[in-house]
């Protein structure tokens, strides 16, 4: 069944191509604006945010909870009875280190806020927190796709992998347009949306 959209698009496929065109040319534009520094950064509000600026174009339910439960492959996220207070606790945690951050990262994850678009945009806001707290980011188009789902997969019981991939995989650069926009490319590229690059809607 294809989500309910604004684009008024009846077609997973053609709805697939605008998303992606559409949200990275926001992606894009959220970083070239300096909008990026303005998201307040570790909170699910700043979260919201991000997804709300992503794809405000194209659902109603841009940055907003999820009404609804949601699972991928065998794994159920968090259920709607539990998310806000999930939300609310992931809010408090701790952001002072590494392991800290990709702690809440994972946490994160397990709740799954949006209807749509939660991995793409919180790969953004757990680059706002390493960028605040440690000066640095990830260089995702180093990050192997099948290496990062998996670990990603087995995170709420081990995270262990995951730190070690991400760990490996940071820079400084964290002003880089190059870095950034190889970055959406390759975080778009995780959940299947590889029509366009980033660079090429400018």
């Amino acid at each position: 069944m294809v989500l309910e959209n604004k684009l008024n698009i009846s077609s997973d496929l053609e709805l697939n191509k605008l998303e992606e065109k559409i949200s990275k040319s926001k992606a894009l534009d959220m970083f070239e604006s300096g909008k990026i520094k303005q998201i307040e950064v570790g909170t699910f509000k700043g979260l919201s945010q991000i997804h709300k600026y992503l794809f405000e174009d194209i659902y109603d339910f841009a940055g907003q909870i999820r009404g609804v439960n949601i699972s991928k492959g065998n794994f159920r996220f968090a259920p709607i009875m539990y998310l806000e207070e999930a939300l609310n606790k992931i809010d408090q945690m701790s952001q002072s280190n590494f392991d800290e951050i990709i702690e809440k990262y994972v946490e994160m994850n397990v709740a799954h806020p949006f209807r749509e678009g939660n991995g793409r945009s919180m790969r953004i806001w757990l680059d706002c927190i390493l960028k605040k707290e440690l000066g640095l980011v990830v260089d995702w188009s180093i990050v192997d796709k099948q290496d990062y789902l998996l670990a990603m997969e087995r995170s709420p019981v081990k995270d262990i992998e995951i730190k070690y991939l991400l760990k490996a995989a940071l820079t400084d650069r964290v002003d880089d347009r190059e870095i950034y926009m190889k970055g959406i490319d390759a975080s778009y590229g995780y959940e299947g949306y590889s029509e366009y690059k980033a660079s090429e809607l400018r």
